[in-house]
């Protein structure tokens, strides 16, 4: 395995820099920076504050970055490596170890550009995929395949983020694949997971909303005996369907279900670790933006905006929603304050959906072209085109 510092490659890209402009920003030449990543030298002491700075850390976060790992700090375990050369053999442990991986991988979505975690997700996915094929007949064979389903799920999530939701065929091909290996398990919570993710790309991407809105209805009626969480999410995203074809009562009925549903969810839910409290508010806030009730919309989005710091790419398109809702009611300075801290958000995740919602909203922002903020805004935008 390549030793390099990995972490700190991982950190600039996020921050959004090329080594030649981290070099230039730390006045040094662009192969010290490349000596840096591969290890063959480091900062010195001087040089190590304004590093940090630069990349949105500390200085003792930084020495971490400063380590020098393995390829990308992710060393397959043990039980991991020995299953790769003998797949027969794998046991209940090593699809433990298998599923902390991918646990951890998730962690980082909310974090870290998709495109930064899809070699390291493709990777455990061919694992998982090459195990579970000659796993032991079973507990351990059901085991895999499950994680084969919720990482082929993950990968179609990771596939259409990082195209900026624009790749809807390869995403749709991994969801297809985690919704199969499900039904095959006779798993409805994650053949209703997967469900879901293909109707974010009928409504988000495709723009067909009813047919978004009857695959969000059909993975609300797959997981509704096992999973609220599932079920109450997908109601919300029907509800989203609805308020985007213009169907205020539905919408309504489908949020209030929705509500029903994740209030009743607990920790023993196979699907807890997707459920987040702000889910109902920022699908909410979404709802009433499409129907025209921006006020409302505002309300719940601005206090959503300030729940959600711990999960960036969520939260830049909440901030591109809340900018859309104070333009369309002419609050110019608010919404370049939601505006701008959006497309902060997004120099560290590069998230599809935000990207969308950001442009969406520049676009929205036209008819103040001449005005000196509005311009300023607008750069700040070409500066994370340009660092994409």
């Amino acid at each position: 395995m390549a030793l390099k510092r990995h972490r700190l490659e991982r950190r600039r890209k996020a921050v959004g820099f090329t080594h030649e402009a981290l070099a230039d920003e730390l006045h040094v030449e662009r192969s010290t920076v490349v000596r840096w990543a591969a290890g063959k030298s480091a900062p010195r002491p001087y040089m190590r504050p304004r590093l940090a700075q630069l990349l949105q850390v500390t200085v003792e976060e930084l020495d971490d970055l400063l380590a020098i790992t393995s390829d990308d700090d992710q060393p397959v375990g043990e039980r991991t490596q020995y299953a790769m050369r003998h797949p027969s053999s794998v046991d209940l442990a090593t699809v433990a170890e298998l599923r902390d991986d991918m646990q951890k991988l998730g962690e980082r979505y909310d974090r870290e550009p998709s495109a930064v975690l899809l070699a390291s997700a493709a990777e455990h996915a061919s694992a998982v995929g090459f195990i579970a094929g000659d796993a032991p007949a079973g507990r351990v064979q059901r085991e895999m395949r499950s994680l084969q389903a919720d990482a082929a799920t993950f990968m179609g999530q990771l596939v259409w983020d990082a195209s900026q939701r624009h790749d809807h065929e390869t995403a749709k091909t991994y969801y297809l694949e985690g919704a199969e290996v499900a039904r095959h398990l006779r798993d409805p919570n994650a053949e209703g997971h997967a469900l879901l993710r293909i109707s974010y790309v009928a409504l988000y991407g495709a723009a067909n909303y009813r047919e978004g809105l009857g695959l969000a209805r059909q993975a609300a009626r797959t997981s509704r005996r096992t999973s609220h969480v599932i079920t109450g999410l997908s109601l919300l995203h029907a509800a989203e369907a609805h308020a985007y074809l213009g169907e205020a009562r539905d919408c309504e009925h489908a949020l209030v279900d929705a509500e029903k549903h994740l209030e009743r969810s607990h920790d023993t839910d196979a699907a807890h670790e997707l459920f987040s409290p702000t889910h109902i508010s920022r699908l909410a806030g979404s709802c009433y933006l499409s129907l025209g009730d921006f006020r409302r919309a505002e309300r719940l989005l601005a206090q959503t905006a300030d729940e959600l710091h711990d999960r960036r790419k969520s939260r830049a398109i909440v901030l591109g929603n809340l900018a859309l809702a104070r333009i369309r009611q002419g609050e110019l300075d608010a919404a370049l304050v939601a505006f701008s801290t959006a497309v902060n958000e997004l120099h560290s995740t590069r998230g599809g959906g935000g990207m969308n919602v950001v442009f969406r909203a520049a676009r929205e922002l036209r008819p103040w072209r001449n005005e000196l903020t509005v311009q300023e805004a607008q750069d700040q935008l070409m500066a994370l085109m340009e660092a994409t």
